[in-house]
């Protein structure tokens, strides 16, 4: 530290009197420093330390700002920790070599330019490139019947928070809970490991009551058909779960009341009476999802009666300021009614040891959450409430009431399992054994972290207890905040709807995994990382090594004699495939995909710097060279068919189609191996990505702004099982819609081009009057209400 200080200290004195490091004008010496200042500059805690240096902070905010430099940072975190995987890839730079252009995929975008790593090689690791070229790697065992337990294996409990059964989950729900723990099982299962992925759908509670009134169903009828609903969404976005189940189950009622009944032998329990509000109106008892009012910590006016949405903090109904049914919106009054309570204080102690020795493990923010829960001290937790839909009390005294939804939802886990499996103990009752990942966003932590271990602790038996417990930041839509309740956002069937493949939602959703802070889904975002990491580098890559083996080796794996250039390249493969297992281990998903995209940098790097093209026309010995680099770029394209497999399950078995990979290749391995041996046969090559068109983009965009509610020709629900509604009419004219597309596209441009000639402004009116037409044209003909199309124009930027 006293060395960078010292460093900063020399800029500070050189800012002082210029504006740039080599003088007024920004050269190649601000790119390199900046660079390297970026995981400083960008930690809050090193933030504090240098912002005394104010020439040094303001010149290094004012190219953040710069288009060059922003652009290219929304694929890198933030801070010392979020860059640990980006230290390759901050800046490339290679000595200068004669460029070779390179050929392009018909039709397709302009290529991403190949940038080699930084990342120096040394002798051992050369050595052991070359060691590892020629060993096979372990096969996975290959097992039937139920997933369980194995001594002497590392066995991985997963979990993904159960999701409401009372609406359609949003991208953001999708991204920090079931997306997040499904890429990491795929990871784990690929490494070997023995995984159980469980989860489904919570369907009692308050919630289920509530959208049960609003759609005129029952209850159960409510939790058919949003079960059918999720299970429909997950399956399209190929979630990999081992068993997907719900809560409103035989097993669930036996094991909830199995573990209240522990819970109260051991003492854990108690009885009080509770202050409720009744709804006189309604005539009922509210819980706490059926009230909102202000909240009593921060004022926010819509707070739930359990929970603020906007501080985070859990409070009681009771307490909200000027509380209203929810509904008949009328003010209830406060009865008293008696429940049961989890006897937190009684627990506290071990809770804390429990954290201390577990929570290192744990992300940051689910550490912090979990903390400063216990850090006030705890109070008993009620654990019933005053409804019908849920798991009934056994307890003589309570048998009208049923169990708090976040008392049973967690026990859901366990119920699950055992719907999965009879033999459900050998998962949740052998912590010695057994890895426990639970995945959730922040909002979840809480009663993750407190509330079900301090359950599972209270019945004094052996229970397997969360060891990693991984929490995401917000994922917000645009420049607001997704919202279930309000609709706002991109909602999974929603999804399903753009047409854009769901590998590609995948792609981009952990691109934008809010892992260290909040991050935001934005329509152009998703266009640009499709087109320009899925396509221009991944697709690029790996459609020019299949069908360049096709077209020049009749699709046969060639010989390969590496030189010492390809052993240096392999070496650089297995440092970025150290970085990938490394930061997967603990579920850095984010920053894990961009060693998989280095890596097929480092490939189109290959082709470039040896232009097998050319070298296939020329003598026996440029023949085999050619052969080498196709056979070693086919061979990187078999380990990213691999490594892609956790993100893109879809892309990577087409990918594996097309190189009649066999299925032993599905092991992600220490190091790059010869995956493919000369003389295999490839299959048909294809493109595997396709370009997203900026006015598909805009159409999006405008067709998913505001309100589900306000969606014209969207439908807020489905409809429930046996009241569907007859078959839409036959679907829009394809031919035209392209052909519009393309217009739209073209005159876009035109009025961009106007624009920055600094036309007449009767001219730029007539061009943006011609755009607008045609997008309402557009609109029309893909069945869009009037004006949606029209109505997508930008603001203007600030």
């Amino acid at each position: 530290m006293a060395q960078l200080r010292s460093l900063l200290a020399v800029l500070e004195n050189i800012l002082a009197k210029q504006d740039h490091l080599a003088g007024n004008i920004l050269s190649v010496v601000d790119v390199l420093v900046w660079c390297d200042l970026y995981p400083v500059m960008t930690d809050t805690r090193m933030r504090k330390d240098v912002a005394k240096l104010s020439k040094t902070c303001s010149w290094f905010d004012k190219l953040a700002q710069h288009s060059s430099f922003s652009s290219s940072l929304a694929k890198f975190s933030t801070g010392l920790d979020g860059c640990k995987s980006a230290s390759l890839s901050l800046l490339s730079l290679h000595p200068q070599v004669k460029a070779s252009p390179l050929p392009v995929q018909t039709g397709g975008v302009a290529e991403a330019v190949p940038q080699p790593s930084l990342s120096t090689v040394d002798q051992a690791q050369m050595s052991a490139a070359q060691t590892g070229w020629t060993a096979k790697a372990k096969q996975n065992k290959d097992r039937k019947g139920p997933c369980l337990p194995h001594k002497g294996e590392r066995n991985i409990l997963i979990t993904s928070a159960l999701p409401y059964v009372n609406n359609v989950p949003h991208l953001g729900n999708i991204v920090g809970c079931v997306l997040s723990a499904d890429v990491y099982a795929r990871f784990a299962r690929l490494r070997g490991y023995n995984v159980l992925y469980v989860c489904g759908t919570d369907e009692y509670g308050t919630s289920t009551e509530t959208k049960a009134v609003e759609e005129g169903l029952t209850p159960r009828q409510i939790c058919d058909k949003y079960n059918k609903l999720h299970k429909e969404i997950y399956d399209w976005f190929n979630i990999s779960f081992d068993k997907f189940g719900r809560t409103t189950s035989q097993e669930q009622t036996e094991i909830a009341q199995d573990i209240f009944w522990s819970l109260h032998k051991e003492g854990c329990t108690k009885q009080d009476s509770v202050d409720q509000l009744y709804c006189t109106h309604c005539e009922r008892f509210l819980a706490d999802r059926f009230v909102e009012g202000g909240c009593p910590l921060c004022g926010y006016e819509d707070a739930r009666g359990d929970q603020c949405d906007s501080c985070g903090k859990l409070i009681n109904a009771s307490d909200l300021i000027s509380p209203r049914c929810k509904l008949c919106a009328r003010c209830p009054e406060v009865r008293t009614s008696n429940h049961l309570f989890l006897d937190l204080p009684k627990l506290e102690e071990r809770l804390v040891d429990w954290l201390e020795k577990t929570s290192d493990k744990w992300t940051s923010n689910a550490r912090i959450i979990a903390k400063s829960w216990v850090k006030g001290g705890l109070l008993p937790r009620c654990i019933t409430r005053d409804l019908k839909w849920g798991t009934p009390v056994p307890l003589e005294g309570f048998k009208d009431k049923v169990f708090y939804v976040w008392f049973d939802a967690p026990i859901g886990y366990i119920s699950i399992t055992a719907q999965y499996t009879e033999h459900w103990e050998k998962w949740w009752k052998d912590p010695d054994n057994v890895e426990y990942w639970q995945f959730m966003a922040k909002d979840n932590v809480p009663f993750h972290s407190v509330v079900f271990p301090c359950t599972l602790m209270g019945t004094n038996q052996n229970w397997t207890m969360v060891n990693r417990l991984m929490s995401t930041e917000y994922l917000n839509y645009e420049d607001a905040k997704f919202s279930k309740s309000r609709g706002v956002g991109v909602f999974g069937n929603d999804a399903q709807d753009t047409g854009i493949p769901a590998d590609v939602w995948r792609f981009y959703l952990m691109y934008s995994r809010p892992e260290n802070q909040d991050s935001a889904f934005k329509w152009e975002d998703l266009m640009t990382k499709n087109n320009s990491e899925l396509l221009a580098n991944l697709g690029n890559f790996i459609n020019r090594a299949t069908k360049f083996t096709k077209d020049n080796f009749n699709s046969t794996v060639p010989e390969m004699d590496l030189n010492k250039d390809d052993w240096e390249m392999v070496a650089r493969v297995n440092q970025e495939l150290g970085s990938y297992i490394n930061l997967l281990e603990d579920a850095r998903e984010r920053e894990a995909i961009t060693a998989v995209f280095n890596i097929s940098r480092l490939g189109n790097q290959l082709m470039q710097h040896n232009t097998p093209w050319k070298l296939v026309k020329g003598s026996a010995v440029d023949k085999s060279r050619a052969g080498t680099v196709v056979g070693l770029s086919v061979n990187l394209a078999c380990l990213l068919s691999v490594l892609v497999q956790p993100y893109l399950p879809n892309l990577s078995a087409r990918l594996q189609e097309q190189l009649a990979a066999p299925p032993t290749v599905n092991v992600i391995p220490e190091q790059f191996h010869m995956m493919l041996a000369p003389g295999h046969k490839i299959g048909e090559p294809s493109p595997l990505v396709e370009e997203i068109k900026a006015a598909t983009i805009e159409l999006l965009k405008a067709k998913y702004a505001g309100k589900q509610s306000e969606r014209g020709d969207k439908e807020k629900s489905p409809p429930a099982p046996g009241k569907e509604k007859s078959p839409p009419a036959p679907g829009q004219d394809k031919e035209l819609v392209s052909q519009l597309e393309k217009q739209v596209a073209e005159q876009g441009d035109k009025v961009r081009q106007v624009k920055t000639n600094k036309a007449e402004k009767a001219v730029i009116d007539v061009e943006v009057k011609k755009l607008l037409d045609l997008k309402k044209q557009l609109g029309a003909a893909l069945g869009q209400p009037e004006g949606a199309a029209a109505g997508s124009k930008k603001g203007k930027k600030k």
